[in-house]
């Protein structure tokens, strides 16, 4: 039942900014962690960034610091992936995750994954 819908990926420069979106649903949004993964292509799945339930507390991947921000908005159910300074080798299928709790946010710790969305970053 839980639900996690991503959206906001595209084709961009290097260089160039996104912002993805991720609207979740199927479970009580404001009580469990969240995050973003990515894969791109042969590639395995990876670890971008994760939020505890409140905001509070974020965790980002070395290859995403100081260039993403993760954030979330409880009363729309709605997790953000602001990406800046894109470089190609973020080319990816970008997944929004669930938590399996509250506070929990290093990279094992994502039970559910949404479908993706898929951002292309040329050189």
């Amino acid at each position: 039942q839980v639900q996690v819908v991503e959206s906001g990926g595209g084709l961009v420069q290097a260089g160039g900014s996104l912002r993805l979106s991720c609207a979740a649903s199927g479970f009580t949004f404001g009580s469990y962690a969240m995050g973003w993964f990515r894969q791109a292509p042969g590639k395995e799945r990876e670890f971008a960034a994760g939020i505890s339930w409140r905001g509070g507390m974020t965790h980002y991947a070395d290859s995403a610091k100081g260039r993403f921000t993760i954030s979330r908005d409880n009363a729309k159910n709605m997790v953000y992936l602001q990406m800046n300074s894109l470089k190609p080798e973020d080319t990816a299928v970008y997944y929004c995750a669930r938590a399996r709790d509250s506070y929990h946010i290093q990279p094992y710790d994502y039970t559910h994954w949404g479908q993706g969305t898929q951002v292309t970053v040329s050189s």
